[in-house]
């Protein structure tokens, strides 16, 4: 019983009928997409009726953490894997190049390229020389060693990397370092039907791919949406929002929906923070420029805060993600639009108050100058009385005023206006 239980359970992934998985790496390298195919290669091992992975790429590069943990799982997925640099016109830049070198069969699409592996500091701060060094050798030999495992031409590898060399698909069939140029994916199975492949564990595979049934395995929900929200001009997007929301909960209290839209938006923007490779001078500059606008607006800084707002705002926007991968920063447009939405926001503001400080004081003993009123009573250089705006006055004047004539009031002096008849 034990023995035909044991033999059913070693025959049941061969009974499921076998199959070809496909996953899609778009984008950069970073940690949710090394989540995505860590969680998808495990499954894909523990389900044991797989004949083949494809992953199909076109990535700029990303974290070398996300990519070598990526390649470990690649390595213990116990079947072929095949990484393919597809659609036409995409790229297995930086980490890309290192994950196609790894994979048991490297394939690319026409008219892709792949290569420039430096290594660069993804928040674009300088590497001390030393240091800069080390991380270079140590991706030389990691590149290396991947590319003898498969028999690929290690110089052209390691020239990748060392010299940020970048190659076209047909250069890297001419060289070795695929193993074949494929039009699709379709395609690819196609050519790879009996193909003989070794894999890390020394195990000789012979593909039989006929008729194979092909599952794409997506990303979850969830890893699409922290995918979303870790685009760069979204969590950029999402840090202005918020901030503007708060502020217009601070300065109007009992709105209520800006600070809770804002107050969502500003915690969806660290939450994507997180996983960026943020710079916090940058994140304390935007901050500083908000403060900057509120100053602005409260103690009417004739200009000179506003400005001082706007520089702080875009160079901290511009320093925020400062990766040298540009799929990593926030898009520039957005970054000028918002920098001109805010300087017209202040320039209208400064101006309004300009405009208060010219206009004529209405109220107040400064208000009534300019007015008219009438003489009560005679009025000349010592005493008089006159009734402005309704209320009765104290005046005196250069030329003596007989009662009943209409005046203008010239000044003011401890309440005592000094009046000119008018027409005298």
């Amino acid at each position: 019983m034990k023995k035909a239980l044991a033999l059913f359970l070693i025959a049941f992934p061969f009974w499921l009928g076998a199959e070809i998985y496909t996953l899609r790496f778009d984008g950069p390298i970073d940690p949710i997409l090394e989540e995505y195919a860590v969680n998808s290669l495990r499954d894909i091992r523990q389900r044991g009726n797989a004949r083949l992975v494809i992953i199909e790429m076109d990535t700029p590069g990303g974290f070398d953490t996300s990519m070598r943990s990526i390649i470990k799982a690649m390595l213990n997925v116990g079947v072929p894997v095949a990484a393919y640099v597809s659609p036409k016109g995409a790229r297995a830049a930086s980490a890309g190049f290192f994950i196609l070198l790894a994979a048991d069969i490297a394939a690319m699409a026409p008219g892709t390229n792949t290569g420039a592996a430096h290594p660069v500091s993804v928040t674009g701060s300088d590497i001390e020389k030393t240091m800069k060094e080390k991380v270079t050798n140590d991706a030389v030999s990691y590149v290396k060693a991947l590319a003898k495992n498969h028999g690929r031409d290690m110089e052209m590898a390691g020239k990748a990397v060392s010299e940020s060399r970048s190659y076209t698909s047909e250069e890297c069939l001419k060289g070795g370092m695929i193993d074949l140029v494929a039009g699709d994916v379709k395609d690819l199975i196609t050519r790879l039907q009996g193909k003989s492949v070794s894999l890390a564990g020394g195990k000789e595979i012979t593909l039989d791919l006929h008729g194979e049934t092909i599952i794409p395995l997506a990303m979850s929900e969830r890893q699409k949406f922290l995918r979303t929200i870790t685009n760069p001009s979204l969590a950029y997007f999402l840090l202005i929002f918020g901030l503007i929301g708060l502020y217009l909960e601070f300065t109007h209290p009992g709105v209520v929906i800006p600070g809770i839209l804002g107050g969502i938006s500003l915690l969806l923007a660290f939450l994507a923070f997180q996983v960026l490779p943020i710079n916090y001078v940058g994140l304390f500059l935007i901050l500083l420029s908000i403060g900057f606008f509120i100053a602005e607006i409260k103690v009417q800084g004739f200009g000179v805060l506003g400005v001082g707002g706007i520089i702080s705002f875009v160079l901290g926007s511009i320093m925020l993600i400062n990766s040298p991968i540009p799929e990593m920063r926030p898009a520039m447009p957005m970054i000028i639009t918002f920098a001109f939405c805010f300087a017209c926001i202040f320039m209208f503001l400064t101006w309004k108050v300009f405009q208060a400080m010219k206009r004529r004081k209405e109220t107040g003993a400064e208000g009534i100058i300019g007015e008219t009123g009438t003489a009560r009573t005679d009025i000349d250089s010592r005493q008089g009385k006159v009734f402005v705006h309704g209320e009765w006055w104290n005046a005196v004047a250069d030329e003596p005023v007989p009662s009943g004539t209409r005046v203008r009031i010239e000044a003011i002096d401890n309440l005592v206006l000094k009046v000119k008849k008018i027409g005298g």
